[in-house]
């Protein structure tokens, strides 16, 4: 899962991109309103993080600018400011979510979490698509009753797809959502990785197969069945 974070104290910023990337997120860094309003619109996020305060254009304007382009990616807020009407200003703006500094990583994971359901009416804490379950929390992978082992590349492609059921994913969109921007990732690791996955979900049981390939468009997680 792809997330933005806006946020010019450095060592704020540099801590959320490593804890974030080690729960296997994938972060791009801004320091700068501008630039983050520009990454925000030009891109596509699952979460951005957005301070308030920020050079150049503070952290409420840059949340009305998105909302005012249509733009539906849940936004958590941070800041300093922890009165009533600092808060409701934040999600009058568009913020889904607001939590004040200084604050616990692992409230905001929970916080990041929470956002991520949202989207997904039908979708509790743990995903699942026929007798494939994939519980984010504890990075586990269940088909039926028996676990399966991923890495945490392939547990993030996987994700990815089950937060997009039934959606076709292009190539291009999965390695921005599941590789690191800095990355130098080609479409056929992207094959890779799939091959890999449908080894370990699909050929291992003998069950209906859920991952599926949609020559030339990508691929997608359903329970129907290949065409």
């Amino acid at each position: 899962m792809k997330i933005l974070v806006v946020e010019d104290e450095p060592k704020i910023g540099i801590a959320l991109k490593r804890g974030l990337a080690q729960e296997n997120f994938v972060v791009e860094l801004c320091d700068d309103g501008e630039q983050g309003l520009a990454a925000a619109l030009a891109d596509e996020y699952d979460v951005i993080i957005l301070d308030r305060m920020l050079p150049s254009i503070g952290g409420l304007e840059i949340c009305r600018k998105i909302r005012e382009a249509k733009i539906k990616t849940p936004i958590l807020m941070l800041t300093a400011k922890s009165q009533i009407h600092d808060r409701v200003e934040g999600l009058d703006a568009g913020a889904d979510d607001y939590l004040v500094k200084p604050f616990s990583f692992e409230e905001l994971l929970a916080r990041i979490r929470a956002l991520l359901r949202r989207p997904a009416d039908t979708m509790g804490s743990i995903l699942k698509i026929a007798d494939l379950s994939l519980d984010p929390a504890n990075f586990e992978v269940r088909r039926g009753k028996k676990r399966i082992k991923l890495t945490s590349t392939e547990f993030a492609l996987l994700e990815y797809l089950m937060r997009n059921a039934g959606r076709v994913i292009s190539k291009d969109k999965i390695i921005g959502h599941v590789w690191d921007f800095d990355a130098d990732i080609l479409p056929n690791t992207v094959e890779a990785y799939i091959g890999s996955l449908r080894r370990k979900v699909d050929k291992a049981f003998k069950g209906q197969s859920l991952i599926h390939t949609i020559r030339g468009f990508g691929y997608k997680i359903d329970e129907a069945r290949e065409k």
